[in-house]
Parts: C-alpha cells; sequence; structure tokens
C-alpha cells in the first residue's frame, strides 16, 4: 500500500508540477505562430554557424521557459525558420540561461557559501554543452535534412509540394510565375485569438501524452533508485558521484526552477556532482526523451543524448579535477 501511494505522490508531483509550463510553452507556441513572421528571425542572425548557434543557446534570456515548456516552443521556432542547429543550442542552454532558474541557484546554494560559483558553472557548462552538441547537429543536418525531424516538426518552406496546405502549395506556383502574391485580408481579433487557440491546444495535447509517460517511468524509477542510495554510493565512491547524480537527474524529472535545491541538500557531494546534477537534468530525463519524439528521428535523439551525457560527464570530472588540483573541497560551508 506504502509503494503504491509513494507512486502516485510521485506521479502527481512530476504531472503538475510540469503542467503549467506546458499550458504557457503552448500559449507561447501559439502567439509565435500567428504573429511571428516566416524567416523573421533567421533574418537576424549570423551566416556563420557558431556565432549563429551561439545566439540560439542565449535565446532563453529572450524566450524564458523551463524545460517542461520549451519543446513546443522550439518546435515552432523550428518551422518558423530558425536553423536546427539553434533550436537544438535553445532546447538545451534555455532551461538553464534562464533568469528565474539562475536566481534560484543562488538562492539555493547561498547559505552554503557557494553560491556564486555554482551559477557560474551551471551557466557556463549548460551554454558549453548546447554550443558543441548544436554544432554536431549542424553536421547531421548537413548530411540528412529534413529526415532528421518528424513531419510536424519539418519548416513548411522545405515540405515537399505534395504535402503542402493547398494554399501555400498555390502561393508558391504564384510567386514563381508572377513574382508576387496576392495579399491576404486583414485577420480580425477573433480570428487570431481562435489561431492561437488552435495552435495550443494541438500543441498542448500533442506533448502532453508523452509527459504522463514520463511521469509514470519516473514515478516507477523513483521506487528502486532513492536519494539515500545516491548519497551513500558517492560518499562511499566518490568518482561514482558524477554518473550517480546524472542517472538521477534522468530519473528524478525535476523541473529546472526548482532542482537547485534539491541538489543543493546533497551537502556531503562534491561540487562536481551536484553540477552534473544541475546541468543534464533541464536537457535530458525521462519525460524529456518521449516529448524529443515528437520533434526528432531516433537518429538525433541519439545523436544528442550521447552529445550531452558524453560532454557533461566529461566537463564536470575536469571540475572536479580542478578543485582538487586547487585544494578547494568543493562542499558546501555545512559539510566542511
Amino acid at each position: 500500500m506504502k509503494e503504491i501511494l509513494d507512486f502516485l505522490l510521485t506521479f502527481s508531483a512530476v504531472l503538475w508540477e510540469a503542467m503549467p509550463f506546458i499550458v504557457l510553452g503552448a500559449l507561447v507556441a501559439g502567439v509565435l505562430e500567428e504573429f511571428l513572421p516566416q524567416q523573421a528571425i533567421t533574418r537576424f542572425l549570423p551566416k556563420a554557424a557558431v556565432p549563429s548557434i551561439m545566439i540560439g543557446a542565449l535565446l532563453g534570456l529572450v524566450f524564458p521557459m523551463c524545460e517542461c515548456g520549451i519543446l513546443v516552443v522550439m518546435r515552432r521556432l523550428l518551422r518558423k525558420g530558425l536553423p536546427l542547429s539553434c533550436c537544438v543550442a535553445y532546447m538545451l542552454a534555455g532551461p538553464i540561461l534562464n533568469p528565474v532558474v539562475l536566481f534560484s541557484t543562488w538562492v539555493a546554494f547561498r547559505d552554503h557559501g557557494i553560491g556564486p560559483e555554482m551559477v557560474g558553472l551551471r551557466a557556463g557548462l549548460g551554454f558549453l554543452v548546447a554550443v558543441v552538441t548544436g554544432l554536431v547537429v549542424q553536421g547531421q543536418w548537413a548530411k540528412y535534412g529534413t529526415k532528421l525531424l518528424t513531419p510536424t516538426a519539418v519548416p513548411p518552406a522545405l515540405e515537399p509540394p505534395s504535402v503542402r496546405p493547398l494554399g501555400m502549395a498555390e502561393e508558391a506556383a504564384d510567386r514563381r510565375e508572377h513574382g508576387h502574391v496576392h495579399p491576404h485580408p486583414r485577420k480580425s481579433i477573433f480570428q487570431r485569438l481562435s489561431n492561437i487557440s488552435a495552435t495550443a491546444l494541438h500543441d498542448f495535447v500533442d506533448i502532453t501524452v508523452f509527459l504522463i509517460l514520463g511521469a509514470v517511468l519516473a514515478a516507477l524509477a523513483k521506487q528502486y533508485v532513492t536519494a539515500d542510495q545516491t548519497g551513500q554510493l558517492s560518499s562511499g565512491e566518490p568518482y561514482l558521484a558524477i554518473p550517480a547524480m546524472m542517472l538521477m537527474a534522468v530519473l528524478m524529472c525535476l523541473c529546472s526552477e526548482a532542482d537547485a535545491f534539491v541538489a543543493a541538500s546533497f551537502t556531503q557531494l562534491h561540487a562536481s556532482a551536484k553540477l552534473a546534477f544541475l546541468v543534464l537534468g533541464p536537457m535530458l530525463d525521462l519525460k524529456l526523451l518521449l516529448m524529443y519524439t515528437r520533434v526528432y528521428r531516433a537518429r538525433l535523439i541519439a545523436v544528442i543524448v550521447t552529445c550531452v551525457v558524453l560532454q557533461v560527464f566529461a566537463y564536470t570530472l575536469a571540475v572536479h579535477y580542478v578543485y582538487q588540483a586547487n585544494g578547494w573541497s568543493g562542499l558546501s560551508l555545512s559539510a566542511r
């Protein structure tokens, strides 16, 4: 009976923690679809891949969303012409390079004596992982193109004519033949609200199904992997602390606006292990893996997962060695 209650509690906690952000993300996606002109963002992006991907990674400062709602916004930006590499960089870094998330990280570690360094390291590593992954995705896009995306995520300009809406196909033919398109009648406010509502509802239903399934898996996983077990493993085998906390980040499915308080509760953990938890969690967990299937094909999901996991492990391990080489403890004040 206790196991069933624990399962229901974890399931409802993950679901209701994420639900407001899914709703917000769907509404933002609806507004973007209705008001953001096609190719508007790409006009302001540099032609070179590296600076454009770096700008994509910083879009979280402009469109601040947690990982629960960022996917629907990212998909709409992708369909509006933002390059896939920039979208992936935004999807990975956005939930970290978010003013609310960075502030919550500082608050969580403020009384531990490592607040500023945790904020700086989390933001810096999150940005680095997102940019490098974006560059890898850029290479994949050059090789495979739209084969990396599901049909609902392919930008309309890249869709084959046979699958375009009739109006879009006729408009393209008119542009080729006459060099112009017929002006569209101005939409009323009620038409715009109706379009926003329809888009938001479609995206909400599309993503929520996989959020529910992810919440079920997270609740099941928590029955077998507890915080106490991870803490004991970390204290007994310090070099297993980083992968242990990475595994916990994937299984717990926490929101990026609250995960810093969970990480701060592990006072006996080295800062590098906490950092692995804080960087990987917003980029990759059970619910996000399932939600990715609504945008990406299996090949691209495998590329993103591999790049993110390897980088987070390598960078946080490097942080551990830097702390060790300089004689820094990497522990909170209460554990020193």
